[in-house]
């Protein structure tokens, strides 16, 4: 059961890699961030655009390894059209998943497709590959321009 598991992961991962929801520019755009991880090269950057309290439109222009494709993609599919307040609360509760002292309980139901994602735990060189867009949808919502993984 375990195994087969990993397999769905696995594939999820690799679905959002080969087709990245909400891929490329938006324009116009409120706010934009830009992400850079140095020890793989990912490159990213993430434009959102906000009506009021609700996050209306956000993009993700990736250049990147398949996790950080995969993140990004993931992540505008999770956030997009929801209230700012909950899109604050999606990306904590994500970053506490990818990134938190303890280990995290996993169900795909409740955590969707962000649930393959937990697998870079087990290498600590990729969290950072997962977490760059999430860090970068942070700066952005900060109306900062540059993102930071530390």
């Amino acid at each position: 059961m375990q195994n087969e598991l990993e397999n769905l992961y696995q594939e999820i991962i690799l679905d959002h890699n080969r087709r990245p929801r909400n891929d490329g520019e938006l324009d116009p755009c409120t706010c934009q961030a830009a992400g850079f991880n140095p020890l793989c090269g990912d490159k990213l950057t993430v434009y959102i655009r906000n009506l009021g309290e609700i996050l209306e439109a956000i993009r993700c222009d990736c250049q990147g390894c398949a996790i950080s494709t995969a993140s990004g993609s993931i992540m505008t599919a999770m956030v997009a059209g929801k209230p700012i307040s909950e899109v604050e609360k999606i990306l904590a509760d994500a970053l506490e998943l990818l990134t938190g002292k303890d280990e995290p309980v996993v169900d795909l139901s409740a955590h969707g497709d962000l649930a393959a994602l937990v697998g870079v735990r087990k290498f600590p060189a990729r969290i950072k590959c997962a977490t760059l867009a999430w860090h970068a949808l942070a700066a952005a919502l900060r109306g900062d321009g540059e993102a930071s993984t530390e």
